[in-house]
Parts: structure tokens; C-alpha cells; sequence
């Protein structure tokens, strides 16, 4: 049995919202094409993450790593990449 927290109908699941944005963006194209969409959603989900997660753990980049499953320095580099490197407080 699944449990509801992990069922992505779970309109409050992760992967829920995430495809509600996707199909929104997708009527919003109305008919037109688009291109790296793959890059562009990496993109706009990693910097939220980073960030949230940043603020949760205080700033604290070994324990956000942790958190993440990230390298330290990989994450220090995505931390630069999305200007992120000040964030320390909840």
C-alpha cells in the first residue's frame, strides 16, 4: 500500500505541484514551440531548493550537503552559480 504523503495524486505532493506547473507552463505556450525546457526547470527548481534549504539549515553548508546529498564544494558552487552564498538565517 502507498502511503499518501509519497502518492504523486496528492494535490500538496511535490511532484504533484511541479507537474501542475509544467502542464501550466505548456497551455501557456498556446500552440508554440519551445526549447531547453529540460535546463530551464533544473534551473528554476534548483534555486528555490537551495535557498530554502539553506535557510533551514541556517547557512550552515555542511549540514545543507548533508541534507541534499550534495558535495560540499558542489553545493558551495551552486551556491556561487545562484548568488546564494550569504544566506544564513531562517
Amino acid at each position: 500500500m502507498v502511503s499518501k504523503k509519497n502518492n504523486s495524486s496528492d494535490k500538496n505532493s511535490l511532484k504533484y505541484q511541479v507537474g501542475k506547473s509544467i502542464r501550466r507552463y505548456l497551455r501557456e505556450l498556446d500552440g508554440n514551440k519551445s526549447s531547453d525546457v529540460y535546463p530551464m526547470v533544473l534551473k528554476e527548481v534548483e534555486a528555490p531548493l537551495l535557498f530554502e534549504i539553506m535557510k533551514y539549515c541556517n547557512g550552515n553548508q555542511s549540514e545543507a550537503s548533508k541534507m541534499l546529498g550534495l558535495n560540499r564544494g558542489t553545493l558551495r558552487t551552486k551556491l556561487k552559480e545562484y548568488d546564494l552564498l550569504k544566506i544564513n538565517k531562517k
